[in-house]
């Protein structure tokens, strides 16, 4: 009797299994999936998660609408990785198969995705915490609880996600570590921080550092802002302003991009969009997110960066502050075997199996069609390291 090989779906179902058990951002941002099967460059639309007004209660109620708010994704993303297989190793059972092929293949997939999600930081204008100093304190933690308390962030469904150096900072501290206090050995034996704080505290290997643009050097440094010039981003639908800074360096020729946070008098922003480099020390347009609601005129500038040149970008957030979007990949021409599976309806993988005639190889295909995109990153803040 021959042996059996392994079809795309059983592959494609331990893959995704593999996947999901990889991931870290994935998990604690909202989600959305459709059945509908869509290409790289697709853009989709979906709903934002609806945001209501408790209203004292007069005599009558104040109907309000179930808002039909919604941002535009662009598919941009495909995670991907192929690789060449022999007849010998499709015939090893599908648990085997993983741990030889598959267990490497999902983590880079889950890594891209997760690089992906993390790199969103961009967009998010609030921020606690010192540039180029690692938390290592709860102070660290309470603070940054602060931030999204004082924006009136629900307090539900927060996470924290942490890079190596301040993790490992964190979760030494006696006050989560302590056995005789916390009843569990989790935080020595796991290096778990559980929930602290009102947070899911995790680690994640992916956090980014930030390199701001030299402009965020300078001194001196005022802003004017027109409200008239309110527009909205054609990507990420975010409302902005924009505002022109001016520089007592007259001479400089430098300019800021996109991430950089400052504050405008005493208020905190992100710059959502590179600028052009600065004349005479003026930058004309610069994109800052959140909207400024008011003009200004000679309003004081700061850049948090000044002194480090950038910042390790740890995140405070809401689930809804930012979004992973799924949509499944069409099987493609020409007789390759294919098979694409969901889990749990936010994610998916296609599995194609093919074989290249030119190289007489077997080929297996694993990948993932998706986007990301800030969708109330207003409910998150920059914990800077």
């Amino acid at each position: 009797m021959g042996n059996t090989l392994l079809t795309p779906q059983e592959i494609a179902r331990e893959a995704l299994v593999r996947l999901k058990s990889n991931m870290v951002m994935a998990g604690l941002v909202h989600t959305d999936y459709s059945a509908e099967f869509q290409k790289k460059g697709d853009t989709v639309t979906i709903r934002k998660p609806a945001t209501f007004v408790a209203d004292e209660f007069g005599g009558t109620i104040n109907l309000q609408e179930i808002g039909e708010d919604s941002v535009a994704v662009k598919l941009d993303k495909i995670a991907d990785v192929s690789v060449e297989v022999t007849s010998k190793e499709l015939t090893l059972d599908v648990q085997d198969f993983g741990a030889q092929i598959l267990d490497g293949a999902v983590l880079a997939i889950a890594e891209k995705i997760d690089n992906d999600l993390a790199s969103l930081y961009k967009y998010v204008p609030y921020f606690s915490g010192t540039p180029g100093s690692t938390p290592s304190a709860l102070t660290d933690i309470s603070a940054a609880m602060k931030v999204l308390n004082a924006n009136r962030v629900p307090m539900g469904m927060r996470s924290a996600v942490w890079d190596p150096e301040a993790h490992a900072s964190l979760v030494t501290l006696d006050a989560l570590a302590g056995l005789d206090k916390s009843g569990t050995t989790a935080a020595l034996r796991e290096a778990s921080m559980g929930r602290v704080m009102m947070f899911d505290n995790f680690m994640d290997q992916n956090i980014k550092t930030h390199v701001a643009g030299g402009y965020t050097a300078l001194e001196d440094v005022t802003a004017t802002v027109n409200v008239a010039n309110n527009a909205s981003d054609s990507i990420t639908g975010l409302t902005y302003s924009v505002a022109a800074l001016t520089s007592a360096a007259e001479t400089a020729t430098t300019k800021l991009v996109k991430g950089d946070i400052l504050t405008i008098g005493g208020k905190q922003y992100t710059v959502i969009e590179d600028t052009a480099t600065a004349v005479a020390g003026v930058i004309s347009i610069v994109k800052v997110f959140p909207a400024l609601e008011a003009n200004v005129t000679d309003a004081t500038v700061t850049f948090p960066d000044k002194t480090a040149g950038g910042h390790t970008a740890n995140l405070g957030f809401h689930k809804n502050a930012f979004a992973l979007v799924s949509r499944p990949l069409v099987a493609p021409m020409g007789g390759a075997d294919s098979y694409v599976t969901n889990l749990s309806n936010d994610i998916n993988i296609r599995v194609t199996m093919g074989y290249d005639m030119t190289t007489k190889k077997n080929i297996i295909s694993i990948d993932c069609l998706y986007g990301v995109a800030p969708i109330f990153s207003q409910l998150a803040t920059r914990i800077l390291g």
